[in-house]
């Protein structure tokens, strides 16, 4: 892949980073994440989003024993846990819920490969052993539904930029 300063730099570059070097994440640059969290669009602007932020290593450890896959939460120096609010939900549809969450959690990935920081998107919905697990950890109500959790910090790893595009899995205009 060409690698080029088009504007889309940011997207080609940012990649899942599972690796963190032990340094604080400026409170700064988490407010930052949150707003371009914030920005992400919302059917009907709903904004049914929720985020819990955790620079406290022993609640990041206990969130990632649901995530068999996630580990690195537990050494990162900070994460986000995204939630959604289904009675905030366009027309309390899950569907919709978890669009607008998805929406934002782009845009915080993107937003942290901005700022120098490396992070990696955690599953956490539809998995319900994950769900209750993290519910349990943060109390929260019961329209409150974590939908993944974000690990963060400064990369211990370089990943090259690029892109997965797949000319077979474009149709124009029919199958």
């Amino acid at each position: 892949m060409e690698y080029t300063k088009d504007g889309l730099d940011i997207i080609f570059g940012r990649r899942s980073i599972r690796r963190y070097k032990q340094m604080d994440v400026e409170d700064e640059k988490l407010q930052k994440i949150l707003e371009a969290g914030m920005a992400a669009p919302s059917a009907v602007a709903k904004d049914p989003w929720h985020f819990i932020v955790s620079k406290n290593p022993e609640t990041l450890k206990e969130v990632s024993k649901a995530l068999p896959n996630g580990q690195m939460l537990g050494k990162a120096s900070a994460g986000f846990i995204v939630c959604g609010d289904i009675e905030q939900a366009h027309s309390n549809q899950t569907s919709y819920m978890l669009q607008d969450c998805a929406a934002a959690i782009e845009n915080m990935l993107i937003a942290a490969h901005a700022l120098g920081l490396g992070a990696c998107w955690l599953g956490v919905h539809p998995r319900e052993k994950r769900i209750t697990h993290i519910q349990n950890v943060f109390q929260l109500p019961e329209n409150i539904i974590p939908i993944s959790c974000i690990s963060l910090g400064y990369p211990e790893e370089q990943k090259s930029p690029r892109t997965r595009y797949d000319s077979n899995k474009v149709h124009y205009e029919k199958w």
